[in-house]
């Protein structure tokens, strides 16, 4: 998985997560990568910081904030960063759960036959959800299917 830094045509800026940089560059040019704030689809990649870990750390990695703390996680000065991080995290995971509930198809226990469909040209592209076990996922992606799961927050799980 990879994650970018993006920005719109209107200087909205977000990130999102992505399989692979080809599968955000194959899902930008079919127009599937949108702003969460207005919905444009002139999108950019934007600076990003590298997150360098040395073998020591790789198991306690965190990775490094994109931006400074914001004034109102300053504010909150007995807030330990990393909660401040996990609040923000949750957000922003809760908003692309909601994002895509909202703009695509749910097909439930179809998605494997819809999503391979969908891949292989037998009907038209457009954003769907649904349910697969790991072992269909994994079938996806070895066929070349562009799939990513949904995050699950921990409150949905209870």
């Amino acid at each position: 998985m990879i994650r970018y830094n993006l920005r719109c045509a209107k200087g909205h800026s977000f990130e999102s997560w992505f399989q692979s940089s080809a599968a955000y560059e194959s899902q930008e040019k079919r127009k599937l990568v949108s702003c969460p704030a207005c919905g444009s689809v002139k999108v950019e990649r934007a600076i990003m910081a590298p997150q360098i870990v040395s073998k020591k750390g790789r198991e306690a990695a965190v990775p490094a904030p994109a931006e400074a703390p914001t004034a109102e996680a300053t504010a909150q000065g007995s807030t330990p960063l990393l909660m401040a991080q996990e609040r923000e995290l949750r957000a922003k995971i809760k908003e692309l759960r909601d994002h895509i509930v909202k703009n695509a198809d749910n097909v439930g226990e179809r998605f494997p036959n819809e999503a391979r469909k969908m891949h292989y040209g037998d009907i038209e592209h457009r954003p769907i959800y649904g349910e697969a076990s790991p072992e269909e996922a994994r079938s996806l992606i070895d066929e070349g299917v562009e799939v990513s799961p949904l995050p699950v927050l921990p409150d949905d799980r209870n």
